[in-house]
């Protein structure tokens, strides 16, 4: 059926008496299924409430994961803004991507601080064994930086759901040692402080700069996580007990991009 209705009408009927405007579409990781979405609902009550039961659950908890870093990530929209007179005209800059030239970091760090971190050396592949390898590595240096928990025995292991970590392999070594393992929903980077917080905070200070070697790269990145305050990682986690209530708020749908404060 054919309306007789001018353009410029629908505008109004559509901005002023339904109140809608035209919003650019949010990407996001992946169209989660109801059960998915029930399932990131039920881990944030999970956490939220043993945060309530145990004063001490958030302190002891280690979190990580691992990311790349490259030699060039192009800055910012806001650090490309330049002063102009009103005469002149506006600055162009060629569109840019990040360098091939780059390296994989994993990451691991608690309410005080960095516990561990290292390189992947380039063309390991990120398996089962090399991630028994890497969780070894983690308990010496919890031992070394943080003897209290490492006495105690009762440190909380929070990563993702990559398949390495699902290993048959994997999850027997934590049995055998005795490390408590944290759930995690799949497709949620908006649930996991290193993708919300420190990979974020670390890439902005990177933005920009050019590194030719992996070295290179290396020591800079190296440089830039010892830059975070003792503060800025407990207002981390105290934003992580926040995107619990939202996910939950938000009935297990991604949240990012919405009006209120993260």
């Amino acid at each position: 059926m054919i309306v007789n209705v001018s353009y410029g009408t629908v505008q109004t009927i559509l901005t002023c008496d339904l109140n809608m405007h035209r919003v650019a579409a949010k990407f996001v990781p992946r169209i989660l299924t109801p059960e998915q979405k029930e399932h990131r609902v039920a881990i944030c009550q999970e956490l939220r409430q043993r945060a309530v039961d145990d004063p001490s659950f958030m302190s002891r908890v280690i979190t990580g994961d691992v990311g790349w870093v490259h030699g060039y990530d192009p800055e910012t929209k806001q650090q490309s803004l330049l002063w102009k007179s009103p005469g002149s005209p506006g600055p162009k800059k060629a569109r840019q991507s990040c360098s091939a030239t780059k390296s994989k970091l994993i990451v691991f760090f608690d309410i005080r601080g960095i516990v561990h971190h290292e390189y992947i050396p380039e063309g390991q592949t990120v398996k089962a064994e090399f991630c028994c390898k890497v969780l070894r590595r983690l308990r010496k240096d919890i031992r070394r930086k943080r003897l209290e928990l490492w006495c105690a025995g009762n440190c909380l292991l929070h990563e993702d759901n990559a398949p390495s970590r699902r290993a048959l392999v994997t999850r027997e070594f934590l049995a055998h040692k005795g490390i408590i393992t944290l759930p995690h929903p799949s497709y949620s980077p908006d649930l996991a402080p290193c993708d919300f917080f420190l990979f974020p905070k670390m890439k902005l200070q990177l933005k920009g700069r050019c590194f030719d070697r992996v070295e290179e790269i290396q020591r800079e990145s190296q440089n830039v996580l010892g830059t975070p305050r003792e503060q800025d990682f407990q207002h981390a986690f105290q934003q992580w007990q926040r995107r619990w209530d939202r996910c939950v708020a938000a009935q297990g749908d991604y949240f990012e991009g919405d009006t209120a404060q993260t």
